[in-house]
């Protein structure tokens, strides 16, 4: 009985040191729902979007996971002095082009308009 219970210790002590024992004993599916959603705050980080951004293309992952992943990358980023690279998709606004009719602008400073 004794070399029993001393088993049982050596093990439980064992397993006291384990930082991934709350992930062995959650269900597996949890667990990599938890993972990609860190790995999505992550990437979204390096891919220089906003929390808010990142939120919004990922409604079905996990807020805090994805705040967790997106601020462990933030500081990872900080102290190896890595520049994010901003991501391909999404394309800058097409700059508007003004069309300014000479001829319109020179006669309405001209001839201020009268009031009725």
């Amino acid at each position: 009985m004794t070399a029993a219970r001393l088993i049982l210790l050596a093990m439980l002590l064992g397993l006291a040191g384990c930082d991934q024992i709350e992930t062995l004993l959650t269900d597996p599916k949890i667990a990599q729902r938890v993972a990609d959603s860190k790995a999505i705050g992550s990437a979204c980080r390096y891919g220089m979007r906003s929390i808010e951004d990142c939120y919004a293309k990922n409604e079905k992952a996990s807020k805090a996971a994805i705040f967790d992943g997106w601020k462990e990358m933030d500081q990872y980023m900080r102290d190896n002095k890595i520049d994010g690279i901003p991501s391909k998709d999404e394309k800058p606004p097409q700059p508007v082009e003004e069309v300014l009719d000479e001829k319109a602008s020179d006669n309405s400073k001209a001839k201020p308009k009268a009031k009725p």
